[in-house]
């Protein structure tokens, strides 16, 4: 079932996501050669309880951390560790709190000093691809037109769009329905009302889009160690368009 917020439910939300918004920035100043991934993960607890929120990861499923920090060819839910980031990495910082009651959750993908221009492309397609499934996130618009603008930017520029995880519902509840995948045919699905909120967050592969889960049970890696990039927001759909909650 499809929860529609209030305006009230989503002040809370935008409340949570200018949180998650001011660590992700935060962390991405902190990005650099020779730092810690499991220095960042502290880092960003540190921030969201300074801000009297929860981080909405630790313990969820039972994951041990805060963050997720995933490097290289790892796709998602990277765990952070004493492994320092050397030049030439990218590593996506997936964060989201609890405030008051609501969630809010984000992800951006940032170069370690310099990176070669594949992976810049990557990156910047990567980031590319979420502003164009935000913008076809509006009232009348299927949930399927999101999937497919993401899908269509992304494999036009030559890299693949991975499908065994999705974007998803949020609110009370940090996964809710419905589930938000990169790809598909436009104009299935749900129609887009106002009070739906969705954290839109395309995950996309330098080559193929499989992708395998390690013995850590967590972190999701490419199945042909090609980089991975990963940008992630918390949209609120209203009567005016979408609006994005996880921005400074």
């Amino acid at each position: 079932m499809i929860v529609l917020k209030s305006p009230q439910e989503i002040e809370k939300m935008r409340s949570a996501g200018k949180i998650v918004a001011e660590i992700l920035d935060i962390l991405r100043s902190e990005v650099k050669v020779g730092v810690t991934t499991r220095h960042l993960n502290d880092l960003a607890e540190k921030e969201a309880r300074k801000r009297k929120s929860v981080p909405a990861f630790k313990g969820y499923g039972g994951f041990p951390f805060a963050l997720c920090c995933s490097v290289n060819e790892q796709v998602v839910h990277g765990m952070p560790s004493d492994r320092s980031l050397v030049e030439g990495d990218i590593v996506s910082l997936d964060f989201g709190v609890v405030l008051a009651g609501y969630y809010s959750d984000a992800a951006i993908t940032v170069p370690v000093s310099r990176i070669d221009s594949r992976t810049e492309q990557l990156v910047k397609v990567t980031e590319d691809s979420l502003y164009a499934a935000i913008d076809v996130a509006t009232p009348g618009n299927r949930l399927s037109d999101i999937s497919h603008a993401v899908q269509k930017y992304v494999e036009h520029r030559g890299f693949s769009v991975v499908r065994d995880f999705v974007g998803h519902g949020i609110g009370k509840k940090l996964h809710e329905s419905p589930q938000v995948p990169n790809f598909g045919e436009p104009g299935r699905g749900v129609k887009l009302k106002p009070g739906m909120v969705l954290a839109i967050e395309p995950m996309i592969n330098e080559k193929g889009f499989e992708v395998k889960v390690l013995s850590d049970g967590w972190t999701a890696v490419t199945c042909d160690g090609g980089m991975s990039a990963h940008f992630e927001h918390t949209v609120a759909i209203t009567e005016h368009g979408p609006e994005i909650l996880t921005k400074l």
